[in-house]
C-alpha cells in the first residue's frame, strides 16, 4: 500500500480482506492521539515553520527532514497565497491572443487516424460453444468496462458463451446497479452476435448441474494480466470438463498484448458494443446540448475537467493542504474508516512533502482554475466539472467559480427530478459525467485513474487520434504554486508551455508489448491511418 494516491482503486478492492480485528475503544483512542500529534506538527508549519514543512513519520520512523531546514521547492501547499497575489491581475488581464477554444489545435502532418475495427475482425460461422464463461466485474464504472471488454476477448479465446457480467457490490462504491442499468444490454448482445455468443443468464439446463448455486461453479482465480496461453492451457480444459467456469474477480485479468483478432474484438467491445443504457444516453445528450447552448460566447465549445478532490482521494494521497488541525483529523479519520490500520503498520512512513514534489497530490479546484486562466481560458469559458463529492466544497470550489462563473456540474446542468433515478448509483452518475466530458472541446485530467484513461482513449477514437486533453506535469506545477511572489506574466508563460506540451502529447501510438492498453491508446490496434483529403 502506497500513501500517494496511485493505488487507490486496487486498495479499495483489497480493503475488506485486510481489515484488522482490534478492540474498537482502544483503536479510537489511538486515532485521536495520533490526530492530535499530527495537528500539533501542523501548527509548527503554519505558526512558525516559515518556508519549512513537517513531514510526518508513522510507527517510529525518524524525522524525514530536520526542523528548520528549508523545504525543496514544491514541497508545501502555498497555492492559496499565490491565488491571493495573482487574483487582481487574473481579473484585469485581457486575452492577448484568440480564445484557446476558438483556435484550431495543431494537427499532425501526414495521414489521419480513423476507426477500422471491422476490417480487423475475423467473421466466420461460430462453432459449437465449449461452455459458459461467468465473470464478476468489480470497481467503478471504467474498471467494470475493462472487465467486460476483457471478458469478451477471453470468451473468444475459449470459444465460450459469455454470460452478461455481474457487478460486484463493493463496500466503497455501494452501487447495486446491474449490467442493464448502466449499459444497453440488448445492443451489447446483438452487436457481438457475429463474433461470440452472449446470454443474459445461465440457462436452466446448465444451472441445474450446479444445484442452482453459482458458487458451485469452480472459480478460476487467475492472476492479473494473464496471457493467452494461460487461458488455453489452464482454463479451457476445466471449461471442457465442467461446461462452465467462473472467474471472480475479473479486473485486469488479460494481458495488454494478445493476438490481433482478439485485440480487435476487445476494441469492438469497448468502442462499439458497449453503449450506455437509454436513460443515461437521453439525459447525457440533453446535458451536452445544454452545455453547447451555454457556450455561445465560444462558438458552442466548452472544456471539461475531471476533478479528483473527494475526501477518500485526499486521505489516501496523504497530502497536506491548508486546512490545519481540522483537515488533519478529518483525513486521519477517513483513512481509518476506509483502510483500517493500513497506514499505521510498523515501518510505514507518510511523507506529504515528497508526495507533493513528485506530483502525486490531487490538484485543488483553486489550482485548476489558476492553471486554466494562465493558459488563456478566461471568464467567458464554459467549464464542466466532473467529480464526486468535493471535500469542503464551499471553501475549495469558491475560487474556481470566481474565475469561471459559467461553471456547471451535473447537479446544476440537470434538474433534481432528472437526477432522481441516478442518485445513490455512483456508476450511473459517473456515466453522465463521462458523456459530457467525451463531447467537450478539451478535457482536463488532474489525477490518474481509469476515468481519464478511458476518456482519453475514447476521445482519440472519435477525434482522429487526438485526445484533445490537457494533462499537466504536476511536478512543474507545484514548484510554480510554491512561489507566492511569482509574476503573472511569468506564470502565464509557464502555463501556456504546459498547454502546448499537452497538445503535443494528445497523439500517441501503442507500442507492441507495451504497458499501456488499447483503452487509452487505441492506435494502431483499433484504428488505421488514412491520407488526408
Amino acid at each position: 500500500m502506497r500513501c500517494d494516491g496511485g493505488g487507490l482503486k486496487g486498495a479499495r478492492g483489497r480493503q475488506g480482506r485486510a481489515a484488522v480485528a482490534v478492540a474498537g475503544r482502544w483503536r479510537r483512542v489511538a486515532v485521536i492521539l495520533l490526530a492530535l500529534a499530527y495537528a500539533a506538527s501542523m501548527l509548527v508549519v503554519f505558526l512558525g515553520g516559515g518556508a519549512g514543512g513537517v513531514a510526518v513519520a508513522v510507527a517510529g520512523a525518524g524525522a524525514l527532514r530536520q526542523r528548520g531546514a528549508p523545504a525543496p521547492a514544491g514541497s508545501v501547499y502555498r497555492s492559496h497565497l499565490v491565488f491571493d497575489r495573482l487574483l487582481p491581475e487574473m481579473r484585469a488581464s485581457s486575452a492577448s491572443r484568440p480564445h484557446p477554444l476558438m483556435t484550431p489545435q495543431n494537427k499532425k502532418s501526414g495521414k489521419r487516424w480513423a476507426p477500422c475495427i471491422t476490417k480487423k475482425l475475423r467473421r466466420s460461422e461460430l462453432p459449437p460453444s465449449n461452455g459458459f464463461l461467468i465473470i464478476e466485474a468489480n470497481g467503478g464504472l471504467n474498471q467494470q468496462r475493462i472487465s467486460i471488454c476483457d471478458a469478451v476477448a477471453v470468451a473468444s479465446l475459449l470459444n465460450a458463451t459469455l454470460v452478461t457480467p455481474a457487478f460486484h457490490l463493493n463496500s466503497v462504491w455501494r452501487d447495486s446497479s446491474k449490467f442493464g442499468d448502466i449499459f444497453d444490454e440488448d445492443h451489447f448482445i446483438g452487436s457481438l452476435s457475429k463474433y461470440i455468443r452472449v446470454v443474459k443468464e445461465l440457462p436452466e439446463d446448465a444451472f441445474v448441474n450446479f444445484d442452482h448455486n453459482i458458487s458451485m461453479i469452480p472459480n478460476m482465480r487467475t492472476k492479473a494480466f494473464s496471457s493467452e496461453s494461460y487461458y488455453l492451457q489452464k482454463v479451457l480444459p476445466k471449461l471442457l470438463e465442467l461446461g462452465a467456469v467462473r472467474i471472480a474477480p475479473f479486473s485486469n485479468r488479460l494481458a495488454h498484448s494478445v493476438p490481433p483478432n482478439i485485440q480487435a474484438l476487445r476494441c469492438f467491445a469497448n468502442y462499439e458494443a458497449l453503449r450506455f443504457s437509454e436513460p443515461i444516453r437521453m439525459l447525457g445528450t440533453n446535458m451536452v446540448d445544454r452545455m453547447i447552448k451555454m457556450s455561445s460566447l465560444t462558438g458552442g465549445k466548452y472544456i471539461s475537467v475531471h476533478l479528483r478532490f473527494e475526501e477518500d482521494m485526499l486521505a489516501f494521497s496523504c497530502c497536506i493542504y491548508d486546512g490545519g488541525w481540522r483537515e488533519s483529523i478529518e483525513m486521519e479519520n477517513a483513512r481509518e474508516r476506509s483502510w483500517r490500520g493500513k497506514f499505521h503498520r510498523p515501518g510505514r512512513v507518510i511523507n506529504p512533502e515528497a508526495n507533493r514534489r513528485n506530483g502525486k497530490c490531487p490538484l485543488t479546484p483553486l489550482e485548476v482554475g489558476m492553471m486554466l486562466q494562465g493558459m488563456g481560458f478566461d471568464n467567458t469559458t464554459s467549464l464542466y466539472v466532473a467529480s464526486g463529492k468535493i471535500y469542503n466544497a464551499e471553501k475549495y470550489m469558491t475560487p474556481l467559480r470566481q474565475l469561471f462563473p459559467l461553471l456547471q456540474t451535473k447537479d446544476t446542468l440537470a434538474s433534481p427530478e432528472e437526477l432522481a433515478q441516478f442518485k445513490g448509483h455512483s456508476s450511473r452518475l459517473a456515466a453522465l459525467d463521462y458523456t459530457v466530458c467525451l463531447q467537450s472541446e478539451e478535457f482536463v485530467t488532474t489525477q490518474g485513474s481509469n476515468f481519464p484513461h478511458f476518456l482519453m482513449g475514447h476521445r482519440r477514437y472519435l477525434y482522429g487520434g487526438n485526445a484533445k486533453t490537457i494533462k499537466p506535469d504536476k511536478r512543474k506545477l507545484v514548484a510554480l504554486f510554491d512561489n507566492p511572489n511569482i509574476r503573472w506574466d511569468r506564470f502565464k508563460r509557464q502555463m501556456q508551455d504546459i498547454h502546448r506540451h499537452s497538445e503535443s502529447k494528445s497523439f500517441g501510438v501503442r507500442k507492441p508489448n507495451g504497458s499501456i492498453s488499447i483503452y487509452t491508446l487505441p492506435m494502431p490496434d483499433c484504428m488505421c491511418q488514412r491520407a488526408e483529403p
